[in-house]
């Protein structure tokens, strides 16, 4: 009898290891992993896409103030007091494609930009001259002056705008036929990653820039430093190099062919003796206008606002300066940070 109990604990002690060894593996069981959803990019209110195929373009709404724009003109005519009679300056406030381009449908979505710009003109002194560009490319709407997949202007625009200016200053121009035109083809510019509209991306167009012909000029550049924070922390000597750079079809980053972008100081000298010299204050839409006056000017100096570490009005008169054209995009001069910084730039 003995021998038998001994079994039987034996056994019973066997079966309360194994339903612990079950317990333990149903504790530490994997549970499955949860399916990893993918979640498709919003829609970025602020663009408004109009989806036509292989047309479809993508503009950004302009949401801006009057009251600013206003300030950004008081803030031009300072720099006209500024400058002294020796010195003309312009006022070439750009309009975006939404202005140009908006169906009468979808007007309510955005501000009216030729009221704005009326708001801006009706502010600035006298002796500035303003280069109102509305009319002007409102009546080439149909030829292809604005991106459709980039929040830029195209070159065709820019040469329509820099033909309006010379008129306005009363210096020489090329026809565009003096012009040699280059093709980036399957562009997709900025429109595609700030909508995220897959009809944009489907819609690439040819990128087409104008090098103009038979006109000699040299082009020099100051290269910024910045440091981790993006600020600008020095610059480079000048040093030669390219006005116009290549790009291969289908690059989104086209638009800087004009001097490889905004972040460096441009200076262009050409043959043309009449003894004017220009800067340009500019944000990027500003970077399509100088290749399109090398037979207008003797110099031109390229000046991003964002960047420049030097007092303007001093550098203006210790350069020999005749003309002074600021060139922003209407977005940009609906901005406080545009004027308060163009602003600063007096009294450094």
């Amino acid at each position: 009898m003995r021998i038998f109990a001994m079994i039987i604990m034996a056994l019973m002690m066997m079966a309360n290891a194994e339903y612990a060894l079950g317990a333990t593996k149903k504790k530490t069981r994997k549970r499955p992993r949860p399916v990893r959803r993918i979640r498709k990019p919003a829609i970025n209110p602020n663009i408004l896409v109009i989806d036509t195929g292989c047309n479809t373009r993508a503009m950004e709404l302009y949401m801006g103030s009057q009251d600013v724009v206003i300030e950004y003109g008081r803030m031009v005519n300072t720099y006209k007091r500024a400058m002294g009679d020796s010195i003309n300056v312009y006022c070439m406030v750009i309009p975006t494609a939404v202005g140009i381009y908006c169906p009468d449908s979808l007007k309510y979505k955005t501000k009216d930009e030729t009221a704005t710009l009326q708001q801006l003109y009706d502010v600035l002194d006298n002796d500035v001259t303003p280069i109102k560009l509305m009319p002007v490319l409102t009546q080439k709407a149909d030829q292809p002056i604005y991106s459709r997949t980039d929040h830029h202007w195209a070159p065709l625009g820019a040469y329509y705008a820099a033909e309006q200016f010379a008129a306005d200053a009363h210096v020489p121009f090329l026809p565009l036929d003096r012009y040699e035109s280059r093709v980036v083809k399957d562009y997709v510019g900025t429109m595609y990653k700030f909508s995220r509209n897959i009809a944009v991306k489907q819609a690439p167009e040819d990128f087409v820039y104008y090098v103009p012909k038979d006109i000699e000029y040299n082009t020099e550049y100051k290269i910024y430093y910045f440091d981790r924070h993006k600020r600008v922390t020095g610059e480079s000597e000048l040093t030669p190099g390219e006005f116009f750079r290549r790009y291969e079809d289908g690059n989104g980053a086209a638009y800087c062919t004009f001097m490889g972008g905004d972040t460096r100081f441009t200076k262009v000298t050409t043959k043309t003796a009449n003894g004017r010299k220009l800067m340009i204050l500019k944000d990027s839409y500003g970077n399509a206008l100088p290749g399109y006056l090398f037979a207008s000017f003797s110099e031109i100096h390229v000046v991003d606002y964002r960047y420049f570490q030097k007092n303007i009005v001093d550098y203006a008169h210790n350069n020999g300066i005749t003309d002074v054209l600021f060139a922003n995009n209407l977005i940009h001069a609906s901005m406080n940070n545009t004027y308060e910084t163009y602003l600063k730039l007096i009294n450094i």
